[in-house]
């Protein structure tokens, strides 16, 4: 646990009780603070008091005397579309409101430090796709490299869930817009943007909200260094904004697809191969084509931000290579479930939306998708472009038939279920293809979330393969 710092003796409201708010209350008594929790939900009031905190209602007519500042989970809005009325009422009684990514950065370094060798230090991930693979992905090439590590965030544990720093560490956080947009402190060492597409815009009031809120974790702390993605507009503003000329290797650009020789410091992948350049001279060069965690462009950009990020920390070349080809994916992000006859089973049910799901297609020459769930706005038509590689559309879910009237000529079949869409796929599919969940979809007309989703299908798929 990291305690929290600076707060000592005060009381701190703490709105959301899942498992950053009961940890955030944790780590404010363990710094001696008093937390005063609340959370709309009785059944979450509930299962806070089994651990032993006691529920002030913070929704009362001054509930916000004395206090000093209240703690939110970051799915909790606080501006846009609307901010809760909680934190509302705190605003308006001009209490500060912060979340946990902003205690933990003012609470990590400790006076401990001074006896240090080498000093502690934190990498954050945010962006709109791949920062849960670049996340786990950094983090790994640190185990594999035997540098001290510990991973949180948005990912694993909650911030303030982490042990005390041991010397010469590097935390590995991944940050959604949620928690960029409101922490009060944000100082990282090294800050990695992947990309950015449209997502959250009506909490964030619209893409520049969305944007902003990422920007921020390059602005307020002002990085070490800062790896940027330049393959969006957003991004490529990112880097300028950030740079004081071309060579300023402070920032890393990144790309999947651009060839970038003219910059102080760049990583970059085409056609299968990840180069670096720094002042002009390449570097290095990874061959990702084997890799078998990491398939297609989306996730070749993930590893040129993870490589980017721990060569800021001192790795060689080999020492990355070497733990990218031991990555074997994270679960429900292009994981490979099994493979049979030449026809693999790959398991992307983190693809809810549009752009995932392009991405996702995108990774393999010969697909047979499976698709559908609850449709967002705008359907999947604007996949059109992307379904060359499909060799057919197995259709599941409350959508399924919407889908099936957004695809174009591309030959496909409603199957409604999960264990009929696997089951004819696998009938149907030849050596050199690739079943591919990627729903382009929410889940929650027939799964509580995308996990669970995934997890049926992995289900499906071992049962498949084991049964023959």
């Amino acid at each position: 646990m990291i305690p929290v710092r600076g707060l000592e003796g005060r009381k701190v409201a703490v709105l959301g009780l899942g498992r950053s708010g009961l940890a955030t209350a944790r780590a404010l008594e363990a710094g001696g603070a008093e937390p005063l929790l609340w959370d709309d939900s009785p059944e979450a009031r509930g299962k806070a008091e089994a651990q032993g905190f006691a529920i002030t209602d913070m929704t009362r007519e001054r509930a916000f005397e004395g206090v000093s500042l209240l703690v939110t989970s970051p799915g909790i809005p606080h501006l846009y579309p609307a901010p809760h009325p909680v934190i509302a009422r705190a605003v308006a009684a001009g209490v500060p409101v912060d979340n946990d990514i902003g205690l933990f950065f003012r609470s990590f370094a400790t006076p401990d430090w001074d006896s240090f060798d080498q000093m502690p230090r934190v990498v954050c991930v945010t962006g709109s796709n791949g920062k849960s693979t670049t996340t786990a992905l950094i983090h790994h090439i640190l185990v594999e490299a035997g540098r001290p590590t510990q991973m949180a965030g948005n990912i694993g544990r909650g911030v303030l869930d982490l042990d005390p720093a041991r010397d010469g560490e590097v935390v590995v956080l991944e940050l959604s817009s949620y928690q960029t947009d409101l922490a009060r402190a944000l100082t990282p060492d090294v800050a990695v943007f992947t990309n950015l597409s449209p997502d959250h815009l009506d909490r964030h009031g619209g893409m520049g909200g969305y944007f902003a809120a990422k920007r921020r974790l390059f602005a307020e702390g002002g990085p070490d260094r800062a790896v940027i993605g330049v393959d969006e507009p957003e991004g490529r503003h990112l880097a300028g904004q950030l740079s004081v000329a071309p060579e300023d290797d402070r920032v890393i650009r990144i790309s999947s697809g651009q060839k970038l020789d003219g910059f102080g410091w760049a990583v970059f992948a085409r056609k299968g191969f990840l180069a670096e350049w720094r002042k002009g001279r390449q570097m290095a060069s990874i061959d990702l084509r084997p890799m078998q965690g990491l398939p297609g462009a989306h996730n070749h950009q993930n590893a040129c931000a993870a490589y980017a990020a721990t060569r800021t920390l001192g790795l060689a070349p080999k020492q990355i290579e070497a733990a990218l080809s031991s990555f074997a994916g994270l679960p429900h992000r292009s994981q490979l479930v099994g493979e049979k006859g030449g026809v693999r089973f790959v398991n992307d049910s983190k693809a809810t939306n549009v752009d995932s799901a392009a991405k996702a297609l995108q990774a393999f020459p010969k697909v047979r998708w499976i698709a559908g769930g609850l449709g967002k706005d705008g359907g999947i038509a604007a996949l059109q472009p992307f379904l060359g590689s499909v060799v057919k559309a197995y259709l599941i879910g409350h959508s399924a038939r919407d889908f099936a009237l957004q695809i174009g000529t591309t030959d496909h079949e409603i199957c409604e279920t999960m264990e009929r869409a696997v089951a004819r796929a696998a009938e149907e599919a030849q050596a050199g293809e690739v079943v591919l969940l990627a729903p382009a979809a929410a889940s929650f007309d027939q799964y509580p979330n995308f996990e669970k989703r995934g997890e049926d299908f992995t289900e499906k798929v071992r049962a498949l393969l084991q049964g023959g």
